[in-house]
This record gives structure tokens, sequence and C-alpha cells, in this order.
């Protein structure tokens, strides 16, 4: 089978959504429909901003749909295009089972997790915050939270530890991307009967919350450093600053772990630019 062969469906919808279809396309996989968020407002301004995976699409051409509820037009939409296997990358909409059934080889999700471990909407930003090791798993989903039976799993090594959730997400997504790939074909093929997870050894993730990403510098300084890298997309690892008589919120944009103790190297303090640490205490004693 030529990998091109395979006709699928693309959900997904932020950066991380993107860094698969990179690796996909890469392998001569490109989907016939990419099924996205709505355009939102975004920024101080609140400019309508399409998501990264719309651009991405456009850019080549391929279809994007872009429903508000995957009711029964959006069905009907999805089901037209008569594909072997959906894939979703962190698509952010719960997929009813009405579609998750369409295709005759199910709905493939990549999650930049070792599940069963880190199940939920933060594997990434949870792994760094509590983990030693992560990975990538592409699991064929059913109607419970990342509870389907495991395609293929692979542990990831590629980066100091605990990395950075930018550099972190980056590296999963292709490696997501080129685990599917490598999949895919023997998984239509038959070649590939899914294991399930053993269900007993779940952890859950939780939301990210902006009040997470608030720092109390006394504190353990492991503890705080996983936050700062955690929490580099968002909400930013920050803590209030008392000088002559004001508190300033002061991110945290670049630190490190030495020997134990939390050594910070820049930040960026409410309404400046980003310095270095020693710069900012000495302008606010």
């Amino acid at each position: 089978m030529k990998n091109n062969s395979v006709s699928f469906v693309f959900f997904g919808t932020p950066e991380f959504a993107v860094g698969v279809l990179d690796e996909l396309e890469n392998r001569d996989f490109l989907p016939t429909l990419v099924v996205t968020s709505p355009d939102k407002p975004k920024g101080r301004k609140l400019i309508v901003t399409p998501p990264p995976v719309k651009v991405w699409a456009e850019k080549r051409g391929i279809p994007v749909f872009q429903p508000q509820k995957l009711n029964e037009d959006a069905v009907s939409r999805i089901k037209a295009e008569n594909s072997e296997v959906f894939i979703v990358a962190a698509y952010g909409k719960l997929i009813p089972k009405s579609i998750l059934e369409i295709p005759k080889h199910g709905t493939l999700n990549v999650h930049p997790s070792l599940l069963p471990r880190l199940r939920g909407a933060s594997p990434i930003q949870s792994s760094i915050l509590s983990e030693d090791k992560t990975g990538v798993s592409i699991m064929l989903i059913d109607e419970e939270m990342d509870h389907g039976p495991i395609v293929a799993q692979e542990e990831f090594s590629g980066l100091p530890w605990p990395p950075k959730a930018s550099a972190l997400q980056n590296a999963l997504s292709k490696e997501g991307g080129r685990l599917l790939a490598e999949t895919l074909p023997k998984y239509i093929e038959g070649e590939i009967i899914p294991r399930q997870q053993e269900h007993e050894k779940a952890t859950y993730t939780k939301k990210i919350e902006k009040e997470d990403g608030l720092l109390n510098l006394s504190d353990d300084a492991e503890k705080n450093f996983r936050k700062i890298q955690a929490f580099d997309l968002w909400p930013r690892a920050r803590f209030f600053h008392e000088s002559r008589g004001k508190r300033i919120r002061t991110i945290i944009t670049d630190a490190e772990l030495q020997n134990g103790i939390l050594v910070i190297k820049k930040v960026l303090p409410e309404g400046q630019n980003e310095m270095t640490y020693e710069e900012f205490l000495r302008r606010n004693p």
C-alpha cells in the first residue's frame, strides 16, 4: 500500500496538530478534509484569527470544515468524505460516537503521553510537573477519555529533563506524526492489533488554570523550576516582587536548577522589557 492511498479526515486545532500534519506530509500522507475549531478573537485588539491547522490546510489547498457543533449537519459533511480512518490530534472538542464510528477503521488519536498515564487535557505540562519521562501514544478512540486501545506507543528521551513545554510540545508533535505515519499502513492492513490499556494504572491530568502559574519563591526549588518549564507557553510562571511600596508582577522567562537551587536568569516585569534577574533586582531593590 502506498502511503498516499490512505484516505483520512484530520481533526485538530493548535500548533501541536500542525506538527503532526507536517510529519504526515513528509511521508506523503495528506487528509482529504481538515476539521478544526472556528476562527476566534485573539490578543488585546481581539482580532479574529484562524486556528493554526486552518492556515496549514489552506496553504495546501485542502478543504477546511469549522463546525460550531458536531451536530447532524456536521456528521453528514464528514461522512461524505468516505474515509477509511479519522485522525485526531488536539482537536479541542469531544467527538460524538456518531462521528467516531463512521470510518471502517475507526478514529485514531495522537496523545502526547505514555497511556494510560496522564489521560486528559494537559499531558505535556503534567509530565513536566510530575514525571521523569514521557512519550507518545497512538490510540483507537472510544467513548471514554483517552481510554481506547493502544495501536502504537513510544517513549521519548530527546530533551534534557524537565524541558520547557514549548520544546516538548514541538518534539512530541513530530514524534507523534512520525509514529503515526509508520503505523498507519500496517494498521489499515490489519497487521497491528490494538491492545487494551492497563486501566488500573491510569492517571489523570487537570485543566491548567491561570492561577497555577503563580509561584512562591520560598517553595521547593525543583517544584518551582518544573512550574517555570511547564508553564512557559501559558499561563507563564510568575511572582510578585515588593519594591518601594509597589507589587510588581514578574514573569520568569528563563531559569536553571543548580545543585538543588533555583537560579532565575531572565524575567519579564509588568510593563517593562525582558531583562536579566540581576538587572531587575538593581532597578527594583
